[in-house]
């Protein structure tokens, strides 16, 4: 049986304050927690009517376990370990994504595209809000998630490496079906409201659209982050 005080706990981690003092965030599902087990230390399981009394979701899937937070700093060393090897890889950096919905989905389609490393501004959703992590449905395990200062961060990856393209999103961009691509380079998406902000479009090399259609007919004023970011990954892999 549950405890009063283990439902303060669990209650508590909803709260990015408390995630961060105890080092844990909650998982839900079988799907998702099952994925997580092998790649998250698990701190306690709690199944049936116990996991349902503490569920942060609308419809509770009887299943909630604690996990210990990740430290990516070593997956961070292997990254600029192979950037200076020159095996430069495709990876996604993304610009204060700041609804937990549309990060979770940013994060299963890099495990559905190969893509291992995000990087993440500090404005950005938390990883391990409990909407994130279910909107990942256990693309978390796979995909290395890495808060920095992501100007700095551009900086440092295009002097480990060369020949290492910065992509990024713009209504003034090159068609992306009609532009060369490289198999590496950082992929930046921008924020839901204002885009790619000007401090991070200063660094990127190359400026894409991904064009509605037909051209010049009244549109959409743009696309939702998490499509758009699918469509782009899409067209890289395809190349």
């Amino acid at each position: 049986m549950i405890s009063k005080n283990q439902i303060k706990h669990i209650r508590s981690l909803e709260h990015k304050k408390f995630r961060d003092q105890y080092g844990v965030f909650v998982a839900e599902g079988p799907k998702v927690v099952n994925d997580l087990k092998g790649h998250f230390e698990l701190v306690e399981l709690f199944e049936g009517e116990d996991a349902d009394k503490v569920s942060f979701l609308d419809t509770p899937q009887h299943l909630l376990a604690i996990f210990k937070k990740r430290d990516s700093s070593s997956a961070l060393q292997s990254y600029f370990a192979a950037m200076k090897r020159q095996q430069p890889t495709l990876s996604l950096a993304l610009d204060n994504v700041q609804n937990p919905g549309n990060l979770g989905t940013i994060i299963r389609l890099a495990d559905w595209f190969g893509i291992e490393h995000i990087f993440c501004s500090p404005g950005c959703a938390d990883i391990y809000n409990p909407k994130v992590v279910q909107a990942t449905m256990g693309a978390l395990a796979r995909v290395q998630i890495h808060e920095v200062n992501l100007p700095q961060f551009m900086t440092e990856v295009q002097e480990a490496g060369t020949d290492f393209p910065i992509y990024g999103t713009f209504l003034d961009g090159e068609n992306i079906y009609n532009t060369s691509l490289k198999p590496h380079g950082l992929i930046v998406m921008g924020n839901e409201g204002h885009g790619i902000s000007a401090e991070v479009a200063k660094l990127v090399t190359h400026r894409l659209l991904i064009p509605n259609y037909p051209q010049g007919r009244e549109t959409s004023e743009s696309l939702n982050v998490a499509i758009a970011t699918a469509i782009v990954c899409s067209e890289f892999r395809r190349r």
